[in-house]
């Protein structure tokens, strides 16, 4: 949506500049696909207690993984100008890096419909990353959570986004 101007408008915002949700009814569905990540940041030793399964609340990227699942396909329920979607695929892959060192989380999302996922696959991100948060918080009160962002996004009318090495992470 562009103003007179042609100029980019916000799409949550209607002429009274008030919030509102997008009308999708008339955009076909289509396949669409996002993908987000992020990282959460630790020291070594902490590292080390998730990798051996030592942590004291129990497995903790077996449960990050479950926590990103479940938020993606609730995120119209977070975001409050979000559609609910039937969501067709969901993928939360977390590695563990010693050179962060730390874990980074990567969250793929589909859908066949009118509106892209992501939302979803960032919500899925942020949450598996709080998750993990909260898993080693006892250990370690200096976690970080960092670079939460999307990655890629295809399907619909804007086509295929794709970060690029230069963009920032």
């Amino acid at each position: 949506m562009a103003d007179k101007k042609n100029k980019p408008a916000l799409t949550h915002i209607d002429v009274k500049g008030e919030a509102r949700m997008v009308d999708v009814s008339a955009k076909p569905a289509t396949e669409r696909v996002a993908v987000a990540e992020g990282q959460v940041v630790m020291t070594k030793a902490t590292l080390a207690l998730i990798e051996s399964g030592n942590a004291k609340k129990g497995d903790v990227l077996g449960t990050a993984r479950i926590a990103g699942i479940m938020a993606a396909k609730r995120t119209s329920e977070l975001i409050p100008l979000c559609h609910p979607l039937a969501l067709s695929k969901v993928t939360l892959d977390i590695e563990t890096d010693k050179k962060i060192p730390g874990c980074r989380v990567r969250a793929s999302v589909k859908v066949s419909g009118p509106t892209g996922v992501e939302m979803e696959a960032l919500t899925a991100v942020s949450v598996a990353c709080l998750t993990i948060y909260d898993m080693i918080k006892a250990v370690e009160r200096g976690v970080r959570i960092e670079g939460i962002h999307l990655v890629e996004k295809k399907g619909g009318k804007s086509g295929h986004y794709l970060v690029t090495d230069n963009a920032p992470e």
